[in-house]
């Protein structure tokens, strides 16, 4: 469930939580923000964060802005380069830094039905061919974007091997990983056994500077593959003391950057109000736990993503990004949005669109200019980015650049 009004991504697409900076090694550039050494691109943002693709340490100061200025950034799931345009449109509209979140169906999908995917051959190329797409047209918007990946299950985890191959030889020729961050979605396992295969990953991630997304919990519902609708209620609400230990877990890992998607009553898809319980104060709980732990004086340790905010209230949504929540998915809403724009262009032009030949101004006049794949697409891509335009206001992601 994503944004109640927004029409995947989801990126949600959790709450987010990165080790702090001090997770770096001692001896590590990127330890240390590169904000007094290079000219800044945005008056707003640490000088590391750059139009384009953001990963590794300058990934880290913009979501450690993002929590220290109050706001999130929309995680947005995506299925081709229409909704990935309008992610970007949209971040460049609204002023703010923007997440194209790639799910291993979206994957799928971008490579096209007809190719096998038994050996989810069909996904991996997918999401890279995707990817390399964002990499060449991000920075013409102007915008930062942070390539992330969906919820990916124990059994999926060949997909993200895939796209770890690809990054680790992306790194090789130019310093970065090809995608900046992949989620790990291991919440149907023991507590043990998810950190335990998270922090496997955390390792080989940390190597190429990729962010770990892990999950705590479950979010209810049902969304691309991923089913929960019938899961105990009590599985929707994380504990303070499971966000410690995998926080102390993957901490241990040389220059480990993780974020951390706790339930607190998230359920994807759109539900009417009053149906899903949502209590981010178990994300406030949970930092104060942690902080009185560490004893360090920070007092979010943690940064939080948000997953199925479907039907949640901006009140709701704001109290949870005071608890540190830097990202929040949007999926639900962002599909109804783009269907909706396709929907009011038939309607509006739904005479022009019977024939190849003949409309009201005339049996003989060509029709080609209103059916032209392009016309009904565009119509969707601007439904879709005025959306997260009003997605970014609730999340206060507007205007945050400059």
């Amino acid at each position: 469930m994503k944004f109640t009004t927004l029409a995947t991504l989801g990126f949600i697409a959790p709450a987010m939580a990165f080790a702090p900076t001090s997770s770096f090694g001692a001896s590590s550039a990127m330890k240390m923000s590169t904000e007094t050494s290079e000219e800044k691109a945005f008056a707003k943002l640490p000088a590391s964060v750059k139009p384009g693709v953001v990963t590794g340490p300058a990934l880290l100061d913009l979501l450690n802005n993002a929590k220290d200025n109050g706001y999130a950034i929309p995680g947005v799931n995506i299925v081709g380069t229409n909704s990935i345009n309008s992610c970007m449109e949209a971040a460049k509209i609204y002023g703010g830094p923007i997440m194209v979140t790639f799910s291993k169906g979206g994957g799928q999908f971008i490579a096209g039905k007809a190719v096998d995917n038994d050996k989810d051959q069909a996904s991996i190329a997918g999401t890279i061919a995707g990817a390399k797409h964002v990499r060449e047209v991000a920075a013409l918007y102007g915008v930062p974007v942070i390539l992330h990946t969906d919820h990916c299950q124990k059994a999926w985890l060949p997909w993200i091997d895939g796209l770890l191959a690809a990054s680790e030889e992306y790194f090789k020729e130019h310093g970065e990983p090809l995608f900046s961050s992949h989620m790990l979605d291991l919440s149907e396992e023991p507590l043990e056994e998810n950190i335990g295969i998270c922090k496997t990953y955390m390792e080989k991630f940390a190597k190429v500077n990729i962010l770990l997304e892990f999950e705590l919990g479950v979010t209810g519902g049902e969304e691309d593959g991923v089913d929960n609708t019938d899961v105990d209620s009590s599985r929707l609400y994380t504990q303070p003391e499971e966000v410690w230990y995998s926080y102390q877990q993957l901490n241990e890992v040389p220059n480990a950057m993780f974020t951390c998607a706790a339930s607190f009553g998230n359920v994807h898809g759109v539900y009417a109000p009053g149906n899903v319980d949502l209590q981010p104060v178990i994300l406030h709980n949970s930092q104060k736990y942690i902080a009185e732990k560490l004893g360090d004086g920070n007092d979010k340790p943690m940064k939080f993503v948000f997953h199925g905010g479907s039907g949640s209230s901006v009140d709701d949504i704001r109290y949870a990004i005071e608890a540190g929540v830097v990202k929040m998915n949007i999926d639900t809403d962002t599909q109804w949005a783009f269907w909706d724009g396709v929907r009011a262009y038939e309607a509006e032009h739904h005479d022009y669109l019977q024939g190849q030949i003949g409309n009201p101004e005339g049996a003989d006049k060509p029709n080609k200019k209103y059916y032209d794949p392009r016309m009904s697409l565009r119509a969707g891509e601007e439904a879709m980015a005025a959306r997260l335009c009003k997605a970014a206001e609730d999340l206060n992601c507007v205007n945050v650049l400059n």
